[in-house]
């Protein structure tokens, strides 16, 4: 069930507080860059503020991120006088979305940066929502890390079991776990995903007890919680910045503002993971370019007739590529026009 994080070797100890979970992708940057002693991992962002943290035992610092595309959980270079980040190392995963803001649709928006674990939260006190679980997978597979759905307010059911099961229909090979962070049921199972000294992001709609999570994961008062409305169970942003969790013993976890709106950005193979169940009965239709609609020998269509595939996971999946299809090509169309002005960003890649 924990994470799997390769360790890294006896001779870095020396060199570096690997308690902050460094990577073997940024331990090798920073060493080509002459192993300079201010490099440590961002633990938060504050309006174009990075707070780093150098080691365990050294005072934090807390600088300028001009010109950085900076994410909480990033491994970065601090210029010799402390002002701003030098650069960013390399990633070993990112959860990324496009930017919520309108004018900047082909924007992207790192959210956390080195996690292992993306636990995706959602509380058994509103519906299953399965739509919004197959945006959030597709994001998670996508991150390079590992996605694990997490059913909260445990305390506040009878009895979660249809809920987890709507879920796992649309999880495949994905853990789903139920968790209360008034009671503490579920919570030291979900602190061993951290094992390893690995790397936990929490992510949720606002009012799914992420906060309170956070406190019994912790085990102390981390995060300030607030009640939800009783009408609909929404709650207000008790998280207003990303920030880096120290979990007792070892591991990490980032705690993220509540995200609205799950907003795709481009797809390697991550609808590909996230509808696995509808791509292996791809696999078995008589033609490659088969639209699942009226064509003959459709393993998909089957399926759907025989109450082995809900038909809305299809339609999902479908809206999903288009969604990204469209979000490429304004990807595009931004990127021929940065390099007619000469002014496109370099990104670091996970």
């Amino acid at each position: 069930m924990a994470a799997t994080v390769a360790p890294i070797a006896d001779d870095a100890v020396n060199e570096r507080d690997l308690r902050l979970g460094w990577t073997h992708a940024a331990l090798a940057r920073w060493r080509e860059l002459g192993a300079p002693h201010a490099a440590g991992r961002v633990s938060r962002l504050d309006r174009g503020w990075s707070t780093v943290m150098v080691s365990m035992d050294e005072p934090l610092l807390r600088m300028r991120n001009i010109g950085a595309d900076v994410a909480v959980g990033d491994f970065v270079v601090v210029t010799d006088d402390g002002e701003k980040v030098q650069e960013v190392l390399p990633r070993r995963s990112a959860f990324v979305r496009r930017a919520s803001f309108e004018g900047n649709r082909a924007e992207a928006h790192t959210i956390a940066a080195n996690i292992d674990v993306v636990m995706l939260l959602h509380a058994l006190t509103s519906p299953p929502n399965q739509r919004r679980l197959e945006r959030e997978l597709v994001l998670a597979w996508d991150s390079g890390a590992r996605p694990v759905v997490v059913l909260t307010k445990t305390d506040l059911v009878d009895d979660p079991g249809p809920a987890v099961a709507s879920l796992q229909d649309v999880a495949p090979g994905v853990d789903v776990r139920v968790a209360s962070g008034i009671t503490g049921e579920g919570v030291e199972a979900l602190r061993q995903y951290a094992d390893g000294n690995a790397t936990i992001a929490l992510l949720g709609a606002s009012g799914v007890g992420k906060s309170t999570l956070l406190n019994s994961l912790v085990g102390h008062q981390r995060q300030v919680t607030a009640v939800v409305r009783e009408g609909d169970q929404r709650g207000r942003h008790t998280t207003t910045a990303s920030e880096l969790v120290r979990l007792p013993g070892n591991g990490w976890l980032i705690d993220t503002p509540g995200v609205r709106a799950v907003s795709l950005w481009s797809s390697g193979r991550g609808i590909e993971r996230a509808f696995a169940d509808v791509f292996e009965l791809m696999d078995h239709c008589r033609f490659r370019d088969c639209k699942h609609e009226q064509e003959p020998e459709c393993a998909v269509s089957a399926a759907i007739e025989a109450g082995a595939l809900d038909p809305k996971r299809l339609e999902s999946m479908k809206r999903l590529v288009a969604e990204e299809a469209v979000l490429e090509e304004e990807q595009r169309a931004q990127e021929k026009a940065q390099d007619r002005r000469g002014v496109r960003k370099v990104r670091p890649k996970p």
